[in-house]
């Protein structure tokens, strides 16, 4: 079913209305005195969307507890991460507004559109493993995207008791040269999970990489109830009865679930603090909305040097006086970072 148009007038006063929302929301961080409750909800608090259904979304509040929410048709492009107003209510409670986003990632869809798959992301974690063997290009794809969008990156080098080549130790350390932060860790035997914990406390992180590197291990290792969290969903929406003890102390309750959206995104709560996003999705980064221009800017080996080339429009591929093939000559540039960033661009300009 066509989604129903909305008049500027009925678009203006939905604004009006989730500006009022966010402003009582925010009235000291967290639960806010609003005036009486409206037709049965609680006041207007602050929450973060952990999961998102198709006609519902769960919450996490300001004291930790998780609830499920109703959400507005205007407000149908909620993912994981994202910074809501909400009122509690029985049995569901309802989110009355969305905070802009600071950033987001994007995957494609089904039809090749690229769609947000989580918000509001403060460290990206690349997870990298001796199998399936690393490759350069996808790392730099993920280092783009976390650039264009203001966020930090780390590498995380999993299976850690594995045998590590000697190819796999280039690679590492020519990133290493770049400033970009490595932990080597092992979901199979703990070695450096508390190190890992710690890079991610009070932040809000995504674990990416190649199907095999074991994310879905690391997730596990980090939060030892995410397996029963990520357990399977029925089909079907039903109430829940009234919130049990458990809701109230704080952990997820696990009243019955709806049917997932395609992102498939969800939020877990780390033990120490901040959050973890799992998505499957988020292995395909998309790029296309980037410019040649954002690309080269997401190589921080190559900023200090763009502006300098000849030619204004040089697209760094043999014309005269290029900086960026100079740098190559002389060994400041990788030629592999080059040319990764020529196929990254080659796959924008196919688009």
């Amino acid at each position: 079913m066509a989604k129903r148009k909305l008049t500027l007038q009925q678009q203006r006063r939905i604004r009006l209305q989730q500006d009022r929302s966010r402003a009582q929301a925010d009235n000291g961080g967290g639960r806010v005195a609003s005036g009486p409750p409206e037709s049965g909800l609680g006041s207007e608090q602050t929450g973060v969307v952990a999961v998102r259904y198709a006609d519902s979304a769960d919450v996490v509040g300001p004291e930790g507890a998780v609830r499920r929410c109703h959400f507005r048709a205007n407000l149908d492009s909620l993912i994981a991460g994202d910074r809501v107003a909400w009122r509690d209510g029985e049995p569901w409670g309802v989110i009355t507004a969305v905070q802009p986003r600071k950033n987001h990632l994007d995957r494609p869809d089904n039809r090749g559109k690229l769609r947000p798959v989580a918000a509001n992301i403060d460290r990206i974690a690349i997870v990298l493993a001796p199998q399936p063997q690393p490759h350069a290009n996808l790392i730099d794809r993920y280092l783009v995207a976390s650039e264009a969008q203001g966020m930090e990156s780390i590498l995380v080098l999993n299976k850690c008791d594995m045998k590590v080549t000697q190819d796999l130790e280039q690679l590492l350390d020519a990133y290493a040269q770049l400033d970009y932060p490595l932990l080597i860790v092992s979901a199979k035997t703990g070695a450096g999970i508390t190190q890992l914990a710690a890079s991610l406390k009070h932040k809000t992180g995504v674990l990416v990489g190649q199907s095999g590197v074991g994310k879905s291990s690391l997730i596990n290792a980090l939060i030892p109830d995410a397996h029963t969290q990520t357990g399977p969903l029925s089909t079907k929406l039903t109430p829940a009865a009234s919130p049990s003890s458990d809701s109230q102390q704080g952990h997820v309750h696990h009243f019955a679930k709806g049917t997932h959206t395609t992102s498939s995104s969800q939020l877990f709560r780390l033990p120490g603090g901040g959050g973890l996003i799992d998505s499957p999705g988020i292995r395909e980064f998309g790029l296309w909305h980037l410019h040649a221009e954002q690309v080269a800017a997401g190589f921080v080996e190559f900023r200090p040097l763009l502006g300098h080339c000849k030619f204004r429009d040089c697209q760094h591929d043999g014309e005269p006086e290029c900086a960026l093939i100079a740098a190559v000559k002389v060994g400041a540039v990788r030629a592999e970072r080059l040319a990764s960033y020529h196929s990254i661009v080659a796959e924008l300009n196919a688009h």
